[in-house]
Parts: C-alpha cells; sequence; structure tokens
C-alpha cells in the first residue's frame, strides 16, 4: 500500500491474524472486485485537520442501474445524510463519501455534481441520493470553519485508488481511536461457499473511545489509557463502518451483515457511547441481490450466511486496529494531541 500515509507497518504485517477466515490480496475493502477509495485531507494553519474520503463502488452505470444496500443504527448520534432512501429502497445509486459532523451537506453537493457531471441525460425531476457519513473531530479540528466544499469530493474521488491510504487520511484525519489518534482502517476476508469464494471488505472512520481490547487483550485496562480512568473527561465520538461484498445478497441479508459490524465494533472495547453515533453502510457489487430481479434459487439463502457474519465481524475489528497502529501523533485545535498508538509497548502484550 504504497499511499499510505505512514510508514509504518499494518497491523497483520507483524504477522497478528484476526480470526478464522484468510483475507484478501491487499487486506482492504478494494479486493472487493472493482471498488476503490479516494482521499483529501485538509490540513490548514493550527486548527484544521479533517478531509474527505470516497467510496467507489466502481460498477457502471450506477445512478440507473442501483446496487443493493443496507444501512444499520447503532446510535443514532449524528448526521447521515441519504439513508432514509437507502432504508426504503434498498438500494444506492452513487459513491458513497465520509467526512465531519458539519460539511455533510458541501460533501453531499459534491457527490449530486458528481452524478450529474457522469449523466448528461438527467431528467430535471431526477432526485439524486448522496448517502454521507461524519464523525465530530472538533477536538483536533474547528468544524464550525466553513473548509470543506462540494469541489473536495471531485479531487477525491479523481484520487480513488485501489490502493487504500489508512491512517490520518482523509476524513480520518482528524479523528481518534479509543485514547490515540485514529483514522482510517481497511480489512477484508474471504468465504468459500459451494465451490464459489466471495469477499466481504470493510473500511473505518474511526472516532470513539471505550478501552482498548487488543486481539483479546485488555489493553487499555493495562496501560491505563481508557475513557474509564475517569482522570480525563474525553467527549464521545463516532465510528462510521463501511461493508462491501460481491456476493449477492438481498438489502434485507445487507443490514443483517451490517448489524455483526457492530460486534467487531465491540469487541474492540467499544460501548456504543451516549453521544458515539455509531453507523454501518453494507452494499453489494453484485446486481444479483436486487430483490424481484434475480430467482431466489440463485441467491445465498440465510442458512448459509454465518460465514458471512464471521467475515464481517472479523474484517471491522482488524480495521479498527488498521486504524490505529498507522495513524500518526497529530497536534490541532487550541493545542489538542492525539498521540499515535504505542506499538512497540503493545507487541510486548501481543
Amino acid at each position: 500500500m504504497s499511499k499510505n500515509q505512514s510508514a509504518k507497518k499494518r497491523y497483520f504485517e507483524y504477522g497478528f491474524s484476526t480470526g478464522y477466515l484468510p483475507s484478501g490480496k491487499t487486506n482492504s475493502i478494494a479486493d472487493v472486485s472493482g471498488v476503490t477509495i479516494g482521499h483529501i485531507s485538509k490540513i490548514e494553519g493550527t486548527d484544521v485537520r479533517t478531509g474527505v474520503t470516497v467510496i467507489d463502488p466502481g460498477v457502471n452505470n450506477l445512478f440507473q442501474e442501483k446496487i443493493p444496500a443496507a444501512f444499520y443504527v447503532a446510535n443514532g448520534a449524528g448526521k447521515v445524510a441519504g439513508v432514509t432512501q437507502v432504508e426504503e429502497y434498498g438500494t444506492i445509486e452513487a459513491p458513497i463519501a465520509l467526512t465531519n459532523t458539519h460539511a455533510v451537506g458541501s460533501v453531499m453537493r459534491g457527490i449530486i455534481d458528481l452524478v450529474i457531471k457522469q449523466n448528461p441525460d438527467l431528467k430535471p425531476t431526477d432526485s439524486i441520493n448522496a448517502v454521507v457519513g461524519e464523525v465530530n473531530d472538533g477536538y483536533l479540528s474547528n468544524i464550525h470553519k466553513n473548509v470543506i466544499e462540494p469541489e473536495d469530493v471531485n479531487r477525491a474521488y479523481a484520487a480513488r485508488s485501489g490502493d487504500v491510504a489508512i491512517g490520518s487520511v482523509g476524513a480520518g484525519t482528524g479523528t481518534r481511536c479509543f485514547y490515540w489518534k485514529g483514522g482510517i482502517g481497511t480489512s477484508s476476508r474471504i468465504v468459500s461457499l459451494d465451490g464459489q469464494k466471495y469477499t466481504i471488505g470493510v473500511l473505518v472512520q474511526t472516532n470513539f473511545g471505550g478501552s482498548l481490547n487488543l486481539a483479546g487483550i485488555p489493553f487499555g485496562k493495562l496501560v491505563g489509557k481508557s475513557d474509564f480512568t475517569f482522570e480525563e473527561i474525553i467527549p464521545d465520538g463516532s465510528c462510521v463502518i463501511v461493508v462491501a461484498t460481491n456476493a449477492p445478497f438481498t438489502a434485507r441479508q445487507l443490514k443483517r451483515l451490517a448489524k455483526r459490524a457492530i460486534i467487531g465494533l465491540t469487541n474492540t472495547g467499544s460501548v456504543v457511547a451516549t453521544y458515539s453515533g455509531d453507523y454501518v453502510i453494507s452494499f453489494s457489487t453484485n446486481r444479483d441481490g436486487i430483490e424481484g430481479v434475480t430467482p431466489r434459487q440463485k441467491l445465498i439463502p440465510d442458512t448459509s450466511l454465518n460465514n458471512f457474519f464471521l467475515a464481517t465481524v472479523e474484517a471491522t475489528e482488524e480495521s479498527i486496529f488498521d486504524a490505529l497502529f498507522a495513524a500518526e501523533t497529530m497536534r490541532g485545535k487550541d493545542g489538542n494531541v492525539r498521540n499515535a498508538f504505542p506499538i512497540e509497548e503493545s507487541l510486548k502484550y501481543l
């Protein structure tokens, strides 16, 4: 991953594996064929530490030929745009974007502009549904400044790649993960079923707290660095999780997958805190999952979903570790600092 903004090794590169299932070739959401990620990061002056991340499913003619999708809320302290239509129709029709809390409107406009540019034959009455997730990066960045513009979405989209940058980049530029600096993380798992191989890919935008449970080790408690030492009041954050797959799932099944992503989040030590907006957006690049289009016998039955649930949990958990291991120390607004995760100290426990 040459575009990783950190020179550090990724979590799995230290020889650790999370769970039972194998990862894909790049161990990223881009292992789902066609999916690409683009970031722009805004680091300006002493108080701007934010950005935009665009997740492109990579399917042709997305607006006209939508793909199956679902949305799940573990705790609704947030401002995710476009999700009621996802709930109603079970599809997405545009790339997904992530940003900071007060930039959702600008980023939504940017996605709309992108779709209009790609679809010159739109009718005057065509409505474009843009799904935009957010976290509050206000500890390091001044969220009240109008620093994200619609054009930034186009820049992030133009920069998209299958070589996924992680850590303090894009929508993860100013975020935290437990007691330390967080950001963007990603991972994937391969599921074999009836001679076919399918991929589950996950990308996380971490900005949440709790007490880190690192591969079963209560690391936050052992080092005295958690939200529950009560020595420092740290505002709750959020986590947006994007789950992608190439398996032919319906929107109902994708919502079942999305629910399991939250298990991966809580496995790492989150308690889905009061003011933490914890959301999952899931989609399939396989249009066979559109209900009423494909004969049911060609879809994956619910009785075969357990390994896909496992894959989602494992990839989510490792994505969070990925963000922690990659992020660098950052100073921002009011001199606030989020320190990099102490990898060497964690290795002693691992």
